[in-house]
């Protein structure tokens, strides 16, 4: 890869690279463009790895395959589906010690713009409380401020950002004091973006000056973690075990102790929670075992063979549906990063893309017309030694908000949200009825609930529930 220091002193080798890619269009409005453009287009296309995107256009010309070999993938089952609940009562005990002791930071991967829901900014500022419309962000917050009230620990919180979100988010979060958190103790930190591709595999442009580019993927993470400096930071401050999460989904644990001790128990270096799958066909990543390891296998990726298969019971045999949860190792995110082009290949996701026509002006396609090249956490799974996955409920712990309207959309998880408020207070003995929400640092399930005495604030008034 050519260093962006030399990109100018030798266009010439930069434009014969990229010819020989078949990418050479990159360059044809250079006669056009001033110095500074001309240094902009030269850095970035220095920046990019040919050979990375090469693999990855393959992917545009391979014929369908036949099924690859896989077996179900060993998950700890809920207790009431044949798992042991005494497994997940050691598992607890072992994960409330390391997250007492600060060895356990969650990180939010935020990077994606709400777009899709017709939101101008940053998904995590997307408007969601039930009654309060306070953003996904204040809820995860919230949370965040639970856990440390509840284990004693001063947990730093992680924020994944992107190049489109990054200061939007920063500014998001000082206009709301951080939402009650030591600014200390909330890092920000950016992951690389990665070129489009147009359908035929060739590289898009965004301006005469500028190839299109988007946010990576997921698992931008694991080497923006080191890349950013936030790792060793981690490390200084003790932080052992790191848990990842989307955005998206406000029913999250950020900081779970049966997840965070079955990892540690299990000499984990990569570990996955699971849900059982709704029908085959849910748009959700499968757990599978291949070639004797743990994978996720995309839902565009795997055979209807293996998708549509069920046991004698009539159940399918690959239930298990990955939903972007995740404990890694701090020593493992570091090796990873190391090798990230080898461990972490570029997956395509077929999107519509703003980009130039062949003459310069811009085009906003209606239709999909490229590819987003996304690098996806579980591929990290190749590399891990020992693995954990750990079956969770769906309904206490994932409603993404995804799209506007329909399944997986604002409205079902406000709905979801309302429902897991009524069932731990229910289980509390203390049933609300009517709509209502609960703050998230004194109320985030039934333990919390049934310890509940409500503080005040300095009028004497009881916080904690908004009715």
């Amino acid at each position: 890869m050519t260093p962006v220091g030399s990109a100018l002193e030798d266009v010439t080798t930069l434009r014969d690279r990229y010819a020989g890619a078949g990418q050479e269009h990159v360059f044809r409005f250079w006669d056009r463009l001033d110095g500074p453009s001309r240094e902009r287009l030269a850095a970035q296309a220095a920046r990019l790895d040919l050979a990375a995107l090469d693999a990855a256009r393959t992917g545009l010309e391979a014929s369908e395959a036949p099924p690859e070999r896989l077996e179900p993938a060993p998950v700890e089952r809920l207790p009431e589906r044949g798992g042991d609940a005494t497994l997940r009562a050691r598992a607890r005990a072992c994960g409330e010690d390391w997250i007492a002791r600060g060895a356990v930071a969650p990180v939010v991967l935020a990077g994606g713009q709400g777009t899709r829901l017709g939101f101008p900014g940053p998904k995590g500022a997307y408007p969601l409380g039930p009654l309060s419309e306070r953003s996904l962000f204040e809820i995860l917050a919230q949370k965040v401020r639970g856990a440390r009230r509840r284990h004693g620990a001063a947990l730093p919180w992680c924020v994944m950002t992107s190049e489109p979100t990054d200061a939007a988010v920063r500014r998001f979060f000082e206009r709301q004091a951080f939402f009650g958190l030591p600014p200390e103790d909330v890092l920000f930190f950016e992951q690389a973006s990665t070129p489009a591709l147009g359908r035929d595999g060739r590289l898009l442009l965004e301006a005469p000056d500028r190839i299109a580019s988007c946010p990576g993927g997921h698992g931008g993470v694991i080497p923006a973690l080191v890349e950013s400096g936030v790792l060793d930071a981690l490390e200084a401050r003790g932080v052992r075990f790191l848990t990842t999460f989307q955005v998206d989904n406000p029913l999250v644990r950020v900081v779970d102790p049966v997840f965070v001790g079955l990892h540690a128990l299990r000499g984990a270096e990569l570990s996955c929670k699971a849900l059982a799958k709704g029908a085959p066909g849910e748009r959700a990543g499968t757990l599978a075992l291949r070639d004797g390891g743990l994978r996720v296998i995309e839902y565009t990726e795997i055979h209807p063979e293996h998708r549509d298969a069920r046991d004698a019971d009539g159940e399918l045999r690959f239930w298990a549906a990955s939903i972007g949860m995740h404990v890694l190792g701090v020593g493992f995110v570091r090796r990873v990063a190391a090798r990230a082009a080898e461990i972490l290949p570029f997956h395509l996701a077929l999107k519509t893309i703003p980009c130039l026509a062949e003459d310069g002006s811009p085009m906003q396609p209606a239709e999909p017309n490229g590819y987003k090249l996304e690098r996806f956490v579980f591929d990290a799974l190749a590399a891990a030694g020992t693995t954990a996955c750990l079956e969770v409920r769906r309904e206490e712990e994932y409603s993404p908000v995804k799209r506007p309207e329909g399944p997986e959309s604002p409205a079902t998880a406000r709905r979801d949200l309302l429902a897991c408020y009524r069932r731990w207070l229910a289980a509390a003995g203390r049933p609300g009825s009517g709509d209502f929400e609960l703050d998230h640092a004194w109320i985030d399930g039934p333990e919390d609930a049934r310890e509940f005495v409500p503080p005040t604030d300095e009028t004497g008034t009881a916080t904690g529930v908004t009715a």
